[in-house]
């Protein structure tokens, strides 16, 4: 029977249909292939991107070398524009906004076809690195107010280009989603004076149907109330609000971790296109109590239509128990 299960951050329903299950192999597709062209981000094409803004080898090279492991670069075509003041105007009843942000590109690899589960825990720690990295150097653009770091991997996810990358956005407003897990968050804390993630890591840990993975500092999970199949969510175990705020060590736990849950949901699901998000506290708040930053990973396995639009409700044919206990079981 169908149930209805509501996320306890953001009073989110979801639908999980248990009468109607979905095992793994019926979401594997035949691969979309790509007809050849000339891939900006590999090595050799580096004048064909905006000048680097950070680079990661081991030592100095000119932006024209191939000699690098990864490369931040501004996104060529950029939702927003770091350049400018920010003006917000009236419009009769409307407001709007200058488009002032940041919008950049990080090419994780210089090898075109691995992707981020097939790199070496060093490098992977890299790739976490930047992220941090990016964050502090933005964060201190006063008039930024949230950053969001996403991965689009395969042309389903909104990936343009195959090659191996993640972005990086910095608004100048709190995005609406981020503000309804804040409040959702703080709400709980003012009630039990206990962060939710922190008791959902216990909740999980406690009854372990859902986990797929941990090491002694994270701990993946299928949530409770999965928007889709196959959703993983990882979170540190230890409580703390900022992503920017790890440190060397927690890079590495993280790395392993993650590296960990992609290759198991690449040979459960034949390798899908997916997202993850780094969900993070806005940048100027202070340490919180209440908030635990954490990534969500949506393999894109379903197609969002009419009745989730019109209702708010997704309906995840794999109840997350399932899919942990199939993410788990891989080799």
């Amino acid at each position: 029977m169908s149930e209805f299960r509501r996320d306890p951050v953001i009073g989110r329903w979801v639908i999980i249909t248990t009468d109607r299950s979905r095992r793994p192999s019926d979401f594997i597709k035949e691969c979309e292939t790509e007809p050849e062209k000339v891939c900006p981000f590999c090595p050799g094409n580096e004048k064909m991107t905006p000048p680097s803004i950070l680079v990661y080898n081991g030592e100095k090279h000119s932006d024209d070398s191939s000699k690098w492991s990864l490369r931040v670069v501004p996104n060529k075509y950029p939702a927003l524009a770091v350049e400018g003041s920010l003006e917000r105007q009236g419009e009769g009843m409307y407001d709007k906004i200058s488009g002032i942000g940041a919008h950049e590109v990080i090419i994780e690899s210089p090898d075109h076809n691995k992707g981020t589960g097939d790199l070496s825990d060093e490098h992977i720690n890299d790739i976490f690195r930047a992220f941090r990295e990016r964050i502090l150097d933005l964060k201190r653009d006063i008039r930024f107010e949230y950053i969001i770091v996403f991965k689009n991997s395969g042309k389903a996810a909104g990936a343009n280009l195959s090659h191996p990358h993640s972005q990086l956005i910095a608004t100048p407003i709190i995005p609406r989603r981020v503000k309804g897990e804040m409040k959702g968050s703080l709400s709980y804390y003012e009630y039990k004076e206990r962060c939710i993630f922190c008791d959902i890591i216990r909740e999980e840990m406690s009854s372990a149907s859902r986990i797929i993975t941990e090491n002694s500092d994270f701990v993946a999970f299928c949530p409770f109330a999965s928007r889709s199949p196959f959703e993983v969510w990882v979170l540190p175990k230890n409580h703390g609000s900022h992503f920017e705020s790890i440190n060397d060590n927690d890079i590495s736990k993280l790395s392993s971790i993650m590296k960990d849950v992609l290759k198991k949901l690449g040979k459960v699901l034949d390798n899908p296109p997916f997202n993850y998000t780094i969900h993070n506290s806005p940048l100027k708040e202070p340490n919180l109590p209440y908030y635990h930053w954490h990534i969500e990973i949506i393999p894109k396995l379903i197609q969002v239509a009419g009745f989730e639009w019109g209702t708010g409700f997704f309906i995840n044919p794999t109840p997350p128990e399932e899919a942990a206990a199939a993410l788990r079981e891989s080799e």
